[in-house]
């Protein structure tokens, strides 16, 4: 079996945390390994940002990366990326006969893949598997402001895709009840199929240890962490709002720093976006500024050391589909706090293998960072259940049931063009 993976608008092997890199990159690279693991080829097809950018780069065994020029060769507006989808389109098929390879199934990640997905699924006459990890529908919902809001357009490529695809995989329930409820979408097509986490990579080590590699306090200084872009849909200013709160009143939290994975760091504010300029005012307005410690993007191999390194994780997104970030932060034994505002809720039962608080909330999140971090048994006992939590989310589960798409799928378009004939 050989698969078009499609991630057009952000390569999987983009540093986390960046505008356009996050859980998505994480799902498809670590999906395609899984798969590849299994024998299955997976090329992987990206836009090329870069004049510089290595067209073909072996990634893992099975697994190759292939970058396209589509449209400038530069960081590019998402949304005026499928002005170029018929070039992405040609640069796939000229790619296939050049390298004498054949596909059986595509699948593609994200609304912009979705459309050019459905191009190639005309063109070469094989099944088309979409996620899209975020609905634009959504995140409309919780926008605060114009600049947040989706366009118009992307929903309608959304709605075009649920009814088009011949199969959509949706995250969680939520995600699928979300599909149904904003686009009409149809059930049948749809299969749950939750994220995965590495859980060799993510699991319990050393705090102390953690700290000392990445130049953090030491203990007993309490830390909490925060992995994700630096957009207002984070909920950064609340974690921000809730440090100043308990520094304040809570003299056994008066040390309370918390590490920000993501953007750019302290020392590039000259590349900071504008919701990292808000936030920055905002820490220096609370008094907190030294006790926001902004690191920057980092690579995953990173990731699971700043897990280990701190006392707890946050997610208080006002909108997740899934929440990639608090199961590896489960897999890592850490006790987290996550929003109840989607995927992190059937992932996480509060008090039993973490906590939810509610997005935009300073006050309750305050509360459950107390609960956490002035009680350390509780914060043992939570750690462990989330690690026993995570180990459900295996990537070898996850690929599993994922094959199980693309071979229903397959054996019902060869059924179908048996009977064509």
């Amino acid at each position: 079996m050989r698969v078009a993976m499609l991630s057009v608008h952000t390569s999987p092997l983009a540093g986390l945390g960046g505008k356009e890199a996050g859980g998505m990159n994480v799902y498809v690279r670590e999906l395609s390994r899984e798969l590849g693991r299994r024998g299955v080829a997976v090329d992987i097809f990206t836009r090329s940002q870069s004049l510089d950018s290595e067209r073909i780069t072996p990634v893992t065994r099975n697994v190759t990366l292939i970058t396209l020029p589509a449209g400038p060769e530069s960081p590019y507006d998402k949304n005026l990326i499928l002005d170029h989808a018929d070039a992405f389109v040609d640069g796939i098929i000229t790619y296939a006969d050049e390298q004498r390879v054949s596909y059986d199934i595509i699948h593609s990640h994200y609304f912009v893949s979705g459309v050019i997905g459905l191009a190639l699924r005309d063109r070469l006459g094989i099944p088309l598997v979409h996620m899209f990890h975020t609905l634009g529908a959504m995140k409309n919902i919780v926008a605060r402001s114009d600049e947040e809001r989706e366009t118009g357009q992307r929903i309608a490529h959304e709605g075009d895709i649920m009814r088009n695809a011949d199969a959509i995989v949706a995250a969680t329930t939520i995600d699928l009840s979300q599909m149904i409820w904003h686009y009409d979408a149809n059930p049948e097509h749809i299969r749950v199929i939750p994220c995965g986490v590495d859980l060799q990579r993510f699991q319990p080590s050393d705090m102390a240890d953690a700290r000392k590699q990445l130049g953090l306090p030491a203990q007993p200084t309490p830390l909490a962490l925060l992995v994700g872009r630096i957009e207002p849909l984070k909920g950064i200013d609340a974690l921000i709002a809730a440090v100043a709160q308990l520094r304040a009143r809570v003299p056994s939290l008066a040390m309370l720093e918390a590490v920000i994975v993501g953007g750019a760091s302290d020392d590039q504010p000259h590349v900071w976006n504008t919701e990292q300029k808000r936030l920055d005012a905002l820490r220096h307005s609370l008094g907190v500024a030294n006790a926001i410690r902004f690191v920057g993007a980092r690579p995953q191999s990173q990731l699971s050391l700043f897990h280990a390194a701190c006392d707890v994780v946050t997610m208080p997104s006002h909108y997740e589909s899934f929440g990639m970030a608090a199961l590896e932060a489960l897999a890592s034994g850490r006790p987290v706090i996550a929003t109840n505002a989607g995927g992190p809720a059937t992932i996480i039962t509060h008090g039993v293998d973490g906590l939810l608080t509610a997005p935009d909330d300073a006050a309750q999140l305050a509360e459950n960072l107390t609960l956490i971090l002035t009680n350390a048994h509780f914060a043992h006992q939570l750690g462990v259940a989330g690690r026993a939590r995570a180990e459900r989310y295996g990537w070898s589960n996850i690929g599993c049931d994922i094959l199980d798409v693309y071979r229903s799928l397959i054996r019902t378009a060869t059924v179908h063009h048996a009977c064509a004939s």
